[in-house]
């Protein structure tokens, strides 16, 4: 049976839950997502408060490795001249691809509108675009296939279900959702070994991943004192405690330390 058959084969499998290595910095971890109370209300957007901040990078990072896409020449034909992985994207000394959260502090006090829009995660160039991204819980993420090439959509999430869906055709979609909170989830294809995406799943709103410079920003956060979490795929999780008054706004940097080569 050829690698293409047996990789066509396995797409029509669901299976259970995934196990991960506990010393890799994509094992999932569950935020605090306790069920609303009777009284639970919305924020009040009058008193709310904001974090802004930075992911930085100290220290020389390992080199990107070249994506090796011969095998496959449409996944060639998208792209041009070498591609390389997005373990370490830095920018003026910002990390980016780091996903910031609440992990614990909100409790369950208030309610949050869960938005109906999907949030988008694309197959181009033989890549998941973009390389991490955040849904909340029960909200449709969309994943569709760009590609003149067959793919498949493979989550490994250790808390939700496991799901493994062909796409042999560009322009098709899948729409799938999780139901409880874990950060983070991998996604990978199994016809290209190299195509991996990181996907946190939370039951607020207030996540964001570190983009230019490595800056963030958590909006409309009613006061209290919070748990936020930094996740990065290869260099782990940061956590800080931060203390909000009324209408306050804190600045706040994580710092992750490139390993020693």
């Amino acid at each position: 049976m050829s690698r293409i058959h047996k990789v066509v084969g396995s797409l029509l499998l669901t299976a259970g839950l995934a196990a991960c290595s506990g010393s890799d910095p994509a094992k999932s971890a569950e935020p605090s997502s306790p069920a609303a109370a009777p009284d639970a209300k919305k924020v009040d957007a009058g008193t709310a408060a904001t974090i802004t901040g930075k992911v930085v990078l100290e220290g020389t990072p390992p080199a990107n490795p070249v994506l090796k896409m011969a095998s496959d020449p449409a996944c060639s034909a998208g792209n041009s001249g070498d591609v390389l992985a997005e373990h370490y994207v830095v920018d003026n000394g910002g990390l980016q691809n780091v996903f910031v959260y609440i992990k614990d502090g909100l409790g369950n006090k208030y309610l949050f509108d869960t938005p109906t829009e999907p949030v988008k995660l694309d197959q181009k160039g033989c890549r998941y675009v973009p390389h991490v991204v955040g849904v909340r819980t029960t909200q449709p993420l969309e994943v569709s296939n760009s590609d003149a090439t067959l793919h498949n959509v493979h989550g490994m999430p250790e808390t939700n279900r496991e799901f493994n869906v062909g796409q042999p055709v560009a322009g098709m979609k899948n729409t799938v959702t999780f139901t409880t909170p874990e950060v983070m989830v991998p996604f990978k294809c199994d016809v290209h070994s190299w195509m991996l995406a990181y996907v946190g799943v939370v039951s607020h709103p207030y996540f964001a991943v570190s983009g230019s410079g490595g800056k963030f920003e958590l909006r409309t956060i009613p006061p209290g004192t919070y748990t936020i979490e930094a996740w990065h795929e290869k260099l782990g999780r940061q956590e800080q405690t931060v203390t909000l008054g009324e209408k306050d706004s804190k600045d706040i940097t994580f710092t992750f330390k490139a390993a020693a080569q």
